[in-house]
């Protein structure tokens, strides 16, 4: 069985898990997941669906959620390195329309546990990056809503000193303003 810490944020409700790797000359060996310790830890939602991205040096992805389906995710990096994000999206709470970011990477082990309600994005900081995510719920391609990445209400401090130049797809590029998203939450 892995070892694991679980780890506050300032946000409640996001946790950042270290995991444990265990070495030796045949390689490597790190548990990811485990029911029982993480429903422990306070993570109880369900995962029903795993999904696998793979970026170059300076993709951002984001910030996205679904409205109706809203999905907690479990996040890790096993190929490069993120700067990942979550934006409190939960109108009764005292972080509401606050962020917290959090770099993960194939070295460090970290996983980031985002709950429901939040919107999330990352901004790949190397070449070949490959990101994985657990999700509580399915994806809802008529359900999903986004935040532009920049937006100065919000004003994430994305790393962009890290990347010579940012690639957003058409889609992440039209997403309206934090102000604009809070009328339908």
């Amino acid at each position: 069985m892995g070892k694991y810490e679980f780890i506050k944020t300032p946000i409640s409700g996001l946790i950042i898990v270290k995991t444990t790797q265990f070495k030796d000359e045949r390689g490597f060996f790190i548990e990811t997941y485990n029911e029982d310790i993480f429903r422990f830890n306070g993570i109880t939602e369900r995962f029903v669906q795993d999904n696998h991205s793979h970026s170059k040096k300076g993709v951002l992805r984001g910030l996205h959620f679904q409205f109706k389906h809203p999905q907690g995710k479990l996040v890790r990096v096993v190929k490069g390195r993120v700067f990942d994000v979550a934006v409190d999206l939960r109108k009764d709470s005292p972080t509401f329309g606050k962020w917290f970011g959090v770099e993960l990477s194939e070295e460090n082990h970290l996983e980031f546990y985002i709950p429901p309600h939040f919107a999330h994005g990352f901004l790949s900081l190397e070449d070949d990056t490959e990101f994985l995510y657990k999700c509580t719920d399915f994806y809802y391609p008529d359900d999903e809503g986004g935040i532009i990445w920049n937006d100065p209400q919000i004003g994430i401090e994305w790393p962009v000193d890290k990347v010579q130049e940012i690639t957003i797809s058409g889609k992440d590029k039209k997403l309206p303003k934090f102000e604009e998203v809070i009328k339908y939450l």
